[in-house]
């Protein structure tokens, strides 16, 4: 049974998770319901999924062989088909593995409920204005460009699996940095903690000396320590079940953003180039859709990456803080725990991977590299391809002043020169030798008279 839960107001997991678990359980994803405090594999909503999940893939599979193999749909030229492979193949393959991993999702889910136990009110509303946000607000826009979409484009019935991909991985990546951000508190918490425990250290020793040290042998922070320690190593656990379980989703979200950015800024190039070069307006409104998506795929994966980089960066300040509590206190068994405490978290790299590849703002900057460097080879492909058009329109065009076939040029003048030096000269000859006879004629008949 879900609680009662209200907008920006969450008091429990359950609730500050409300709108993402809806929306999933429309789009097929999420085969679950909750009793009470545990998550639950629900029948309805698992043949639900599964019905989803066989028809989306059929559907898919059908559009694949008609473009590549029957080639019977012709979606464009050679980068507008690998466009369109990379999103039906990425998108296949994230709900496969989504319906695959659905059993250790629900179990990663029932794990972070209970480390988010233990998070205070005032965490719940800081979380729930940011989570509540992001995915009502994000979920509608994306309906509505969805929407836009199927109008403006020449929507046809191999179109029809793209509004619901796009929404799928929305709602994949947006669960994924729900569980992040709410790792984030947790790791908060123990910061915050730990430096209340290093303030109480600091500003009331001489008193800790008399009433703890002395009288109840450091018992309190002894507890609080240890208690701080198995929950951190409980919360690492869980980012490495997070790892485990998202780490696929995160790869094929990675190469649907690497893909999907450079094809369709590739293709705003060649639009452009192509209208400046025909003398035509380039209609920004034409492609406002792809526009659209290209800026829902920039904005998704750079909170992904902040919310990851925010994580690491909390759970590094950990190490920080417990190195500081470590130079304020002088007392033995404190000091060996704290010493034992650093060495877990030394051991305990808590980064939020997939597959070995970190999530961080290195990883932004090199998605950010390989577009550009990709986005320039394929203008290359693109303007050698114009190239190579434009020289066999020339081969074929033979731009010459004729005459019946006759080319007026420099070699007609020459031939004409030569032409005209031959007849003159064999005219000169006739001239020649008739006069020379005429000259016969008359010495011989001089000579008879």
């Amino acid at each position: 049974m879900w609680k009662k839960w209200q907008l920006f107001r969450a008091t429990d997991f359950q609730s500050l998770m409300y709108p993402c678990f809806t929306f999933s359980n429309i789009l097929g994803i999420f085969p679950y319901k909750i009793s009470g405090s545990t998550f639950e594999i629900s029948k309805q909503r698992y043949i639900l999924a599964i019905f989803i999940l066989g028809v989306f893939s059929i559907y898919v599979l059908v559009v694949l062989y008609e473009i590549n193999i029957a080639r019977t749909i012709y979606v464009g030229n050679v980068p507008k088909t690998l466009e369109r492979n990379c999103l039906y193949i990425s998108a296949i393959f994230m709900a496969v593995v989504a319906y695959i991993l659905s059993g250790s999702r629900m179990h990663l889910l029932q794990t972070i409920m209970n480390v988010s136990s233990k998070l205070p009110l005032n965490s719940y509303k800081k979380l729930s204005k940011l989570i509540h946000t992001k995915d009502i607000l994000g979920f509608f826009l994306q309906i509505i460009i969805e929407v836009f979409y199927c109008i403006r484009s020449n929507f046809t019935w191999y179109k029809m699996p793209v509004p619901y991909i796009h929404l799928m991985v929305f709602q994949l990546d947006m669960l994924y940095m729900n569980c992040v951000c709410i790792l984030n508190a947790c790791f908060k918490r123990i910061d915050d903690k730990l430096i209340n425990l290093r303030e109480l250290v600091i500003n009331d020793e001489p008193h800790l000396l008399r009433r703890i040290y002395h009288e109840h042998k450091n018992s309190f922070l002894l507890m609080e320590l240890k208690a701080l320690k198995k929950q951190h190593l409980v919360i690492s656990d869980t980012v490495q079940m997070l790892n485990k379980v998202f780490s696929l989703h995160i790869l094929a979200t990675i190469i649907m953003t690497f893909s999907q950015l450079t094809f369709h800024l590739y293709f705003y190039i060649t639009e452009w180039k192509t209208s400046v070069s025909e003398n035509s307006t380039f209609n920004l409104f034409v492609h406002l859709s792809i526009m659209m998506h290209t800026t829902i795929y920039c904005i998704r994966i750079i909170l992904i990456v902040w919310a990851c980089e925010s994580g690491k960066d909390r759970a590094m300040k950990i190490g920080i803080t417990v190195h500081d509590l470590l130079n304020s206190t002088s007392d033995k068994e404190i000091t060996e725990e704290l010493q034992l405490f650093s060495v877990q978290i030394l051991h305990r790299e808590n980064v939020f991977s997939a597959k070995g590849l970190i999530v961080d703002v290195t990883l932004l900057i090199a998605i950010v590299r390989n577009i550009s460097a990709y986005l320039l080879i394929l203008v290359q492909f693109f303007i050698t391809a114009r190239l190579q058009l434009f020289s066999v329109q020339i081969l074929h065009r033979e731009n010459i002043f004729s005459a019946k076939g006759l080319n007026v040029d420099v070699t007609l003048l020459i031939a004409i020169v030569s032409k005209v030096t031959t007849y003159l000269l064999i005219l000169i000859q006739f001239f020649i030798t008739a006069h020379l006879c005429n000259i016969t004629t008359v010495n011989n008949v001089t000579q008879i008279t």
